[in-house]
């Protein structure tokens, strides 16, 4: 996230200036992707999310409310909470918890590039919760600090801390070193 732009931009964004939104916009639009990316696990569909995201922001720029985290913080919310709609209209009968798991296999074949990746990911990531795999995505893949991870989800600090500890320790002792480091390093 961008703390810095974050002070000047919020009055700006909150008055409709255009300007501040396109600042706003290009701070946060490829961390938005990523993020949505690694829960759609297909390219279009995050493309469409991220944009999404961004509109609902617009509409509701004026709810925004500093005393409850900041605006990244914000913005990520308005993200997951599209991935979760996204699942929740697409197969209302999964638990939409576990985004995890539910990116189709035809999605997935669609991005050739990646598609044995998220395989072998998949397979590992599928041993932790639900928790944890969101943990290890925002932490790690999305580069969030605890703190903003907390704001994210709602937890405290230290519960986020704690699940992303179980969850390391869990894919430690399932994958040798190389594999380990493999795992987690961002494939787009």
């Amino acid at each position: 996230m961008n703390p810095i732009l974050e002070p000047a931009l919020l009055a700006q964004l909150s008055s409709g200036d255009a300007n501040a939104f396109a600042a706003f916009y290009d701070a946060y639009a490829r961390p938005i992707f990523r993020f949505v990316y690694y829960r759609t696990h297909h390219r279009e569909t995050a493309e469409d999310l991220t944009s999404a995201t961004f509109l609902k922001a617009l509409q509701h720029i004026r709810t925004f409310n500093p005393d409850r985290g900041s605006v990244g913080a914000w913005i990520y919310r308005i993200a997951r909470n599209t991935v979760t709609d996204h699942y929740r209209t697409r197969r209302a009968s999964v638990d939409i918890a576990d985004v995890w798991d539910l990116a189709d296999s035809q999605d997935v074949a669609r991005d050739a590039d990646v598609s044995l990746q998220l395989e072998r990911i998949r397979e590992h990531m599928a041993s932790l919760t639900s928790e944890q795999r969101e943990m290890v995505l925002l932490r790690l893949w999305d580069q969030l600090s605890y703190r903003e991870i907390a704001e994210i989800t709602g937890k405290s600090e230290a519960a986020c801390k704690m699940s992303f500890s179980r969850a390391i320790a869990a894919l430690r002792g399932k994958l040798g070193p190389a594999a380990f480091v493999a795992l987690l390093v961002p494939f787009i």
